[in-house]
């Protein structure tokens, strides 16, 4: 059975859930970081020198990094297409995880972090509006790649999609006024209707 060390408002918990539930693997899922606490244990440490979440135990193996679990859930227990069966398909799906990383969620976290986990009084109302230019920007290249598409790559899902579907449903369902991306939009209800990403990611934002 898999362990999964997280709690379920993280967006990178949510991504590793997510494939855990597309997956249907066994698991148990244990609360940790955030108001959970525990990361700055020694025996977290020796899992997870970070002391970050998620932190994946598969019997002696120990992963950290949510897009290499994804990835490695993916290639050890999926199957195409959702793990593709070519270089160039995993190299896409790559992509589009590592995307997400580097240039979808810096700007998406100030927003978020701004807006929900921060008071009012304390908001950096210029360092918000600046980071939404930059979402609005990147999910403008987002609504470009699905226009014609069901999913990133064509008209499966596949390990790709995970990362940035849990970053789409975070900005939509944010309290803001954004531009509108029929793709992205269509392409959000589309994955609403999987019940894996019903159950892990449509949460309240927290």
């Amino acid at each position: 059975m898999l362990t999964v060390w997280g709690r379920r408002n993280s967006i990178n918990v949510q991504k590793v859930m997510w494939a855990v539930g597309e997956l249907g693997l066994p698991h148990r899922r244990l609360d940790a970081g955030g108001a959970f606490g525990g990361l700055d244990t020694a025996s977290y440490a020796r899992l997870n020198p970070n002391r970050r979440v998620p932190t994946l135990e598969d019997g002696d193996f120990v992963l950290w990094e949510s897009n290499a679990i994804v990835r490695y859930l993916a290639e050890v227990y999926g199957r195409a297409p959702f793990f593709p069966d070519d270089a160039r398909g995993r190299a896409l799906a790559g992509q589009w995880m590592d995307w997400m990383t580097t240039t979808l969620l810096p700007p998406l976290t100030v927003v978020f972090w701004g807006l929900i986990r921060t008071p009012p009084e304390r908001r950096d109302a210029a360092a918000i509006e600046s980071a939404l230019a930059g979402c609005a920007e990147a999910f403008r290249l987002l609504d470009g790649q699905l226009e014609g598409r069901d999913f990133l790559l064509g008209e499966a899902l596949t390990m790709g999609d995970l990362p940035v579907g849990c970053a789409a449903y975070r900005w939509l369902a944010l309290p803001i006024e954004r531009p509108a991306l029929p793709a992205l939009e269509a392409y959000h209800a589309r994955l609403a209707a999987r019940p894996a990403f019903a159950e892990h990611v449509m949460l309240p934002l927290t």
